[in-house]
């Protein structure tokens, strides 16, 4: 990197200079032709309790693992040192991390940035989804949009006119409040690399698309939409809109920040925000925000020092499975010193070769060479990256440094062809890898229903039954009865095996945090599979006499998937967290019960700052020190740390009480018959009672746990252990549900 002899006179001038009243000052580094450096922007006001956080940066990876998914192979974490052992040498290693369900990338993103589960963001069946038309039909949406974009963004009439962000706290359905915003009103811009919905998603030009709704129709940027869309397939024309506006975005402050100035800033609009947002600006797309970070320059480097662009070689945002760990990073770094105190970031994942920037896809096993050298670039970009940090004064001193995973997945292959092979000494190979794929039509005409139905094709496919019945009308019942016993030879395993490990329907959807604002988007039913199996349908449903129904996929494998997630099973649903900086403790690896809602209120009350709503997370107070919790927290410290995790296994998707009642819903739906309905029932009725029992309680825990009910003396500490009792109560009582008794 240039400019390191530079740096530290650079920055004690520009020290210098704030203390005298001057705006950051800029420090070209040596060499010449290389970006501007400057400090984070006078004008931010991260109010962390000792005064410290000066930076933020978050990063989450797209599968990253730090479990092993092979014994004999280290894990993905495992072969990144420098990133493992930066955050167990400086911080806190949450091993015991939860996603929420479904367990995809764009829910397990946008809890993490909002705090919230996916019944109050509005993703709950991600990356795609189905909705009913007013027929009884569906149409299909992608859970990726920017955030204010539109359930249906293609007919000038939506079918669907909710936002794709739905959040329904206000008693009707609107938009949900964005996660920058907090930042923003302190006066600190907030720069994002490809994370979900925060910046823009697609290049789509109709009346609600995502460049229309920011650009406006006309605009110079529409007109680049549409020629790009016009252009001959595979070509470098026809990518150049998503290179130029696709996948970056800085978020402005109050007051302009980065925007000051700048011809090509847009209006940051938030019509829904609770307070309002207006005045506020942000700069969309690579073509305006790279100049803007560089000093002019149409490229960002990546750690190697490559310009950073498509397959083309066109400059610009490479593609959602082209963010490689040094071109992230190197888009991080830039952003920090060009003055960007806030930054979020996502990295594609290691296991699968996405060519030079996402064009291709090829997917492979544990311990295979690619994957392995992968995770050694990986590895070698974050070594960089933590040096060219130091380098420009941003450390574990003044940064609140976050690192996570959206979710985990399932290998589904072959075992190894040499089984003793442990990937970095001796690279595994495999004679097959893939999912599993069925078609669930398909399956089910074989096993005599043949009631009209689409599904979100996954792992843990959501159903949406022609005409929407309801959850106890015949013909809802006698699907899902057949569905919850469905039976099949596994290919890899050679044995039979029933294919739903859980299975539920709105009743046990509402009790996983799945039902939305948007009843429009609720599932029929929702199968929870065994993890090698992916399920698509195919209508009118095929006889699997005459037709495979069942496959996998030949050898070599190409462009294929081998790494499942959507389901149950541990592999997929715990993750893992790493938090490194001020007021974080250094308890190295820690077995805290926590999921992806806890990350967004630790780093808030961290840093000073406040949401205009409540989180469904917790602050993790065990991981940070004395100096960084309020007052109110550290009184009462043993009673919220005992509140908070008993608030995790009551209130979380993966917590005991929603996994029981996921066990209990599986046996309802199974149970019965078209003559003999009581069971499900009395089953599904108690189920009801217990959540809407769950969703009070939880709620007064909630109001305590960050403390102002105590400071307001609200609540005291026999009140608080009362919950707790009335908490393990219902616990036991959902767990004797799924029992049977």
């Amino acid at each position: 990197m240039k400019g390191r002899g530079l740096r530290t006179l650079g920055i004690l001038l520009i020290a210098s200079l704030i203390a005298t009243g001057f705006a950051a000052a800029k420090v070209r580094p040596e060499g010449g032709g290389g970006s501007t450096r400057t400090l984070a922007a006078s004008g931010c006001q991260l109010n962390s309790p000792t005064g410290k956080i000066k930076h933020v940066i978050f990063t989450i990876f797209d599968n990253v693992h730090f479990l092993r998914d092979n014994p004999n192979v280290p894990s993905d974490l495992e072969q990144m040192p420098n990133l493992l052992n930066f955050i167990r040498s400086n911080g806190t290693l949450l091993t015991n991390d939860h996603t929420v369900l479904i367990s995809h990338t764009a829910n397990g993103i946008l809890t993490n940035l909002t705090g919230m589960y996916s019944d109050r963001h509005g993703q709950a069946v991600s990356n795609s989804f189905r909705y009913f038309k007013s027929d009884g039909t569906t149409n299909s949406s992608s859970s990726f949009k920017y955030w204010t974009d539109l359930t249906d963004d293609v007919n000038a009439v939506p079918t669907d006119p909710t936002p794709i962000m739905v959040n329904g706290d206000s008693g009707s359905p609107k938009n949900t409040p964005a996660p920058w915003v907090p930042y923003t009103r302190a006066g600190c811009d907030w720069g994002a690399t490809a994370l979900a919905n925060v910046v823009l998603e697609n290049t789509g030009t109709g009346p609600n698309g995502d460049m229309t709704k920011v650009f406006g129709n006309p605009s110079p940027e529409v007109a680049d939409a549409q020629a790009s869309a016009a252009a001959p397939a595979g070509t470098a024309a026809r990518n150049k809109a998503q290179t130029d506006y696709v996948g970056i975005a800085i978020h402005c402050a109050s007051g302009g920040g980065i925007c000051n100035g700048n011809s090509h800033a847009r209006p940051d609009l938030l019509p829904d925000e609770p307070g309002g947002y207006s005045g506020f600006k942000g700069l969309f797309g690579a073509k305006y925000v790279n100049p803007a970070i560089t000093g002019g320059n149409t490229a960002v480097n990546d750690l190697n020092n490559n310009p950073i662009g498509d397959q083309f070689g066109q400059p610009g945002f490479p593609g959602f499975d082209g963010l490689f760990a040094s071109t992230t990073l190197g888009y991080v770094a830039q952003m920090q010193e060009a003055g960007i105190p806030v930054t979020f970031g996502y990295i594609s994942d290691a296991h699968d070769q996405h060519g030079v920037a996402g064009e291709i896809h090829a997917t492979r096993g544990p311990g295979e060479a690619d994957y392995v050298q992968q995770l050694k670039n990986y590895d070698t970009a974050f070594g960089k990256f933590f040096a060219r940090l130091a380098a420009d004064g941003i450390n574990k001193s003044n940064t609140l440094f976050v690192f996570t995973v959206e979710e985990g997945d399932h290998f589904a292959g072959s075992k190894p062809t040499n089984p003793g092979c442990d990937g970095v000494n001796t690279p595994c190979t495999y004679s097959l890898v893939g999912e599993v794929n069925a078609n669930l039509a398909g399956l089910m005409r074989s096993d005599g229903v043949t009631t009209p139905f689409t599904v979100h094709s996954d792992m843990a496919p959501t159903i949406y039954i022609n005409g929407n019945p309801s959850r106890t009308d015949p013909t809802t019942r006698t699907f899902g009865r057949t569905l919850a016993k469905l039976n099949r030879v596994n290919p890899y395993t050679g044995q039979p095996e029933d294919l739903s490990v859980a299975v539920a329907d709105t009743v046990g959807m509402k009790a996983l945090h799945m039902v939305t604002a948007d009843p429009q988007r609720t599932p029929t039913l929702t199968m929870f599979a065994q993890p090698d199996w992916f399920f698509f349908a195919t209508q009118p449903a095929p006889d699997c006499n005459a037709i495979a129904c069942i496959t996998v996929p030949t050898t070599p494998p190409t462009q294929t998937f081998a790494w499942n997630h959507g389901g149950i099973q541990p592999e997929i649903a715990t993750t893992w967290a790493g938090m490194v900086g001020p007021g974080i403790r250094n308890n190295g690896d820690d077995a805290t019960w926590a999921d992806h809602a806890d990350v967004r209120p630790t780093m808030l009350d961290l840093l000073g700052l406040s949401d205009t709503y409540v989180h469904d997370g917790r602050v993790l107070i065990d991981q940070l020190d004395a100096s960084a919790v309020s007052q109110s927290l550290r009184a009462h410290r043993e009673t919220l740390r005992r509140l908070g995790d008993v608030y995790k296994q009551l209130n979380a998707p993966f917590g005991s009480f929603s996994m029981s009642l996921l066990a209990a819903s599986t046996k309802a739906i199974k149970s019965g018959s078209t003559t003999d309905d009581g069971t499900y029932m009395t089953v599904e009725g108690r189920m009801s009672d217990l959540t809407a029992r769950r969703d009070a309680l939880a709620s007064q825990i909630k109001a305590a746990l960050d403390g102002a009910a105590f400071r307001n003396q609200a609540v005291n500490e026999q009140q608080a252990k009362g919950w707790i009792d009335q908490a393990q109560s219902l616990i036991g009582q959902a767990s004797a549900l799924a029992a049977g008794s």
